[in-house]
Parts: structure tokens; C-alpha cells; sequence
């Protein structure tokens, strides 16, 4: 497929629903849900477009079954190799041991445990290499030179971006009043897909992607260098879209078809996280995570409007959603730490507990310091984690102990994670 072909939205359009029938019933058709809490939260009407249900857990496994099914039998008898984070990985591997074909994949040495132990699972030749996926990419180019592999680019090929198009021309039907699509971007596979896919079928509906602050890479695209976000880089939680090089067909797709690009910072998404796993009992990973992110974090005003967000993927790794969720009942005020100075004495240990259970709240630990508090002799301090009701009843145990007379000398400040509905 030519440059011109692709960008020409007729023709790819076309290319997309080649790519639904060659597909159908190799790759999942995924189910839109409504999320009555999101669209509390934002005044919107939102479904959850949810990717995250695929065997692997992610979109990726229409772009990897669709680029696999046409290649050739020389080129299935050389193998493949991909450069991934993980879910492309993942997808690959699951769909060439399908057709029978030899994988290889190199990912980032930091990759989630989760998603490198499910492609050697699934049955692929796992090489860790670069502390980026563009490193790890930079090395897949390499192997594949060396030993003759053929590469399956997790974004950047039109065959990759027909797989992932077939989302758009999924929520067409199952959304026919469709005006708004908020989707994660990385490379700009999914986006570019979706997007084509929407102007042809669905020409009125808005497509707005979201990026990771830490690697703006197709905001970077998009915007004029004076005004281009700074390249953070680093950690994210959102691994799945840590990319520092858009496609160049991507870039061409999405210059035409959407309409903008948003950012959101690490706490977002974690607070989406948080809030999909609570108020919609779904599980997303980081980068699944970042449509809603934006709506909850107020850069789209998408009031009124009926709108789908792409839950890309649903790989997080366990402890990670432990973490998530410890620091979210700490800043919802459902978890607070209290610090209060005692007389080292039989008896004002049993007072103060007894004083926070009447009040209905949970401890669930103390911790004694005599030593590094800088308190007096016979003084002692207690550390107390409690588990309460909300920020109303942090602060009625904090004014009930303060009343019979106990002396507070810090505590940790909650607040709320989710905007007022109101």
C-alpha cells in the first residue's frame, strides 16, 4: 500500500473493512458498556469501548492478526519479530502461534512482569533489551537484518492501522449516535485507524486522542516547535503508550482526521485507574486508563455530548493496582494516618483506641516511637492508620480527640480524587 493510499480516507477505508472480514472470528468483537458513573461525573453520556476484554487484553491483537494473515509462506517460514511494551508482544505472539508462524519480540528491560511472562506463555522468544521501546525497537530492526526476520511494527504499517481500524467501524454500530471518541495514543496506530475508519462511516463524530505528559510524542507532532510540550520521558504508568517516535504514517493520518490531542500526568491516570476499578468494575492498565483521565481531569468539555473512551487494555500489573488503591482510599479519606503524643504510661493506649472505635472507625495499625520522635522522656509517640468513612469523619475523630484532650502533633491530609458531580 502506497503513502497516498493510506492517507486517502476512501481507499483506506476500504482496506479496513477488507480487514473486519479477514479477521471475523479470529479476533474478539468487543462489547460497548455504559459507564453511569462517568457520565455522572462529566454531564456526558459515556460508554466504555472495552479493548481491555481481548484474549491478550489489549486492541493489539487486530493489528497483529491482520498483518500476520497476509503475509506470504516464504516470509511465515522466516518468522517475525516485533518491538513492543508489551500488549503488541503479547498479540504477535498469540496470533502467529496461531498460523504457525516463528516469533520474536524484544521489549523494554523494564517491562511489566505480567506481559513478558504472557508472551513466552503464548509461545514467542522473548528478548529484553533498552531501558525505552524505542530502544527496544532500535534492537528488533537489528535482529531482523541479522537473521532475515520479518518485522511486524506495532503502529507504523498500514495493515497494522487496517486491525485497529475495525474498532471504529465496530462502534459505529453499536453507537450509531456517536459524537465524541476519546482514544489512548502511543504510536497513533489505534488512533489513525479509528479515526479513518469514523470519517467514512461516521463523519460528524469527533476524535480527540490522549497522551501520557511524560511522552507527548503526537502532540509533539502536531505543534509548531515553539509551542511543542517538553519530552519527559521516564517511568509511567502508562507503558503501553511510552513512545518518543510517532509513525510517519500516523502522523499524516491523524494531521487530516482528529481533531485534537490532550495530555495527562501520572496522578490522572491513576485516579482513573482507580475510578474504573470502583465505579465500573473494570480493570485498565495505565495507557487503557487515559481517555478517562482526560474527561475526569477537565481538558475536554464534553458535556451533553454522547461519547466513547477506549479502554485500550486492562495488562496492569497486580501490585501496581494495590498501590493504586492504597493511595486512593488515602486521598478519597476513606484511609488516614493520625500521630499523637502520649504519656508512656499503662492504660492511654486502650483510652485513645477506645476513643477512635466509638466513632466507628477501623484501626488497622500502630506504631510506637520512644526514640526518633524528638519527644520528651516518659513521652511516647503512636502512629495510627485508620480506616474511615470519607473526609467528614477524618475530621470528627481528629475534633473528638482533640476535645478529650489528646495532642495531635501531624497527620496526613486526605482530599477527594473524583470532581463533584454537581
Amino acid at each position: 500500500m502506497t503513502h497516498d493510499s493510506v492517507t486517502d480516507s476512501a481507499l483506506f477505508l476500504a482496506r479496513i473493512r477488507e480487514a473486519r472480514e479477514r479477521i471475523r472470528g479470529r479476533v474478539r468483537e468487543t462489547p460497548c458498556r455504559e459507564s453511569g458513573r462517568l457520565s455522572e461525573l462529566t454531564g456526558a453520556s459515556v460508554v466504555l469501548k472495552l479493548e481491555s476484554l481481548h484474549p491478550t487484553g489489549s486492541f493489539k491483537e487486530r493489528g497483529a492478526a491482520n498483518r500476520l494473515m497476509l503475509l506470504t509462506e516464504a516470509e511465515r517460514a522466516r518468522g517475525v519479530i516485533a518491538a513492543s511494551a508489551g500488549n503488541h508482544a503479547q498479540a504477535v505472539a498469540r496470533h502467529a502461534a496461531l498460523l504457525r508462524i516463528p516469533a520474536t519480540v524484544v521489549m523494554p528491560v523494564a517491562s511489566p512482569l505480567v506481559k513478558v511472562t504472557a508472551a513466552q506463555h503464548l509461545g514467542a522468544t522473548v528478548v529484553l533489551h533498552g531501558a525505552t521501546y524505542d530502544e527496544a525497537s532500535d534492537h528488533a530492526l537489528a535482529l531482523s537484518n541479522e537473521r532475515g526476520l520479518v518485522v511486524i511494527h506495532p503502529f507504523d504499517d498500514p495493515d497494522v492501522i487496517a486491525g485497529q481500524g475495525t474498532i471504529g467501524l465496530e462502534l459505529a454500530e453499536q453507537v450509531p449516535d456517536l459524537e465524541a471518541v476519546v482514544v489512548p495514543v502511543g504510536g497513533g496506530g489505534l488512533i489513525a485507524g479509528i479515526a479513518t475508519a469514523l470519517r467514512g462511516v461516521l463523519p460528524a463524530a469527533r476524535v480527540i486522542g490522549v497522551e501520557s505528559r511524560a511522552f507527548p510524542g503526537m502532540n509533539r507532532a502536531l505543534t509548531p516547535d515553539d509551542q511543542a510540550p517538553e519530552m519527559l520521558g521516564g517511568k509511567t504508568i502508562a507503558d503501553g503508550i511510552a513512545v518518543r517516535r510517532v509513525g510517519t504514517l500516523t502522523e499524516a493520518i491523524v494531521k487530516e482526521t482528529v481533531e485534537q490531542v490532550v495530555l495527562v500526568d501520572e496522578e490522572e491516570i491513576a485516579e482513573a485507574i482507580l475510578m474504573l476499578l470502583e465505579g465500573d468494575k473494570t480493570v485498565a492498565e495505565g495507557a487503557g486508563a487515559v481517555g478517562v483521565a482526560a474527561l475526569l481531569g477537565g481538558q475536554l468539555d464534553l458535556r451533553g455530548k454522547r461519547v466513547a473512551v477506549v479502554v485500550s487494555g486492562g495488562n496492569i500489573d497486580v501490585n501496581l493496582v494495590a498501590r493504586i488503591i492504597e493511595r486512593g482510599l488515602v486521598q478519597t479519606g476513606r484511609r488516614a494516618r493520625v500521630f499523637v503524643v502520649l504519656p508512656d504510661v499503662t492504660g492511654v493506649l486502650a483510652a485513645l483506641t477506645a476513643v477512635v472505635a466509638s466513632l466507628r472507625a477501623n484501626i488497622l495499625e500502630i506504631n510506637h516511637d520512644r526514640t526518633f520522635a524528638g519527644i520528651e522522656l516518659g513521652e511516647t509517640l503512636i502512629e495510627v492508620v485508620i480506616e474511615t468513612r470519607g473526609p467528614d469523619h477524618v475530621r470528627e475523630v481528629l475534633e473528638r480527640l482533640a476535645r478529650e484532650g489528646y495532642r495531635i502533633q501531624k497527620r496526613i491530609e486526605t482530599f477527594s480524587m473524583l470532581p463533584d458531580p454537581g
